[in-house]
């Protein structure tokens, strides 16, 4: 049987785990981008989310600098 890929659910904002998940990344890299400032969170409580318009500016982000990179 063959293994049908789903598009996840969007949400306003998701927790670090599911970051970790749609941007194919480690806890530990998650963090050190935060840190960086490269990736927005905001906290409600005690819980760090990360907003769906953070995640799409990560991307944005990436692919900005792997166009610079590539027009050496």
């Amino acid at each position: 049987m063959p293994t049908t890929l789903t598009t996840p659910e969007r949400k306003a904002l998701y927790r670090i785990p599911e970051a970790m998940n749609l941007l194919s990344l480690s806890r530990s890299v998650i963090y050190e981008q935060i840190r960086a400032k490269r990736l927005r969170t905001v906290t409600q409580g005690r819980t760090r989310l990360v907003p769906d318009t953070a995640i799409t500016a990560y991307v944005t982000l990436l692919e900005q600098e792997a166009q610079k990179g590539g027009t050496r």
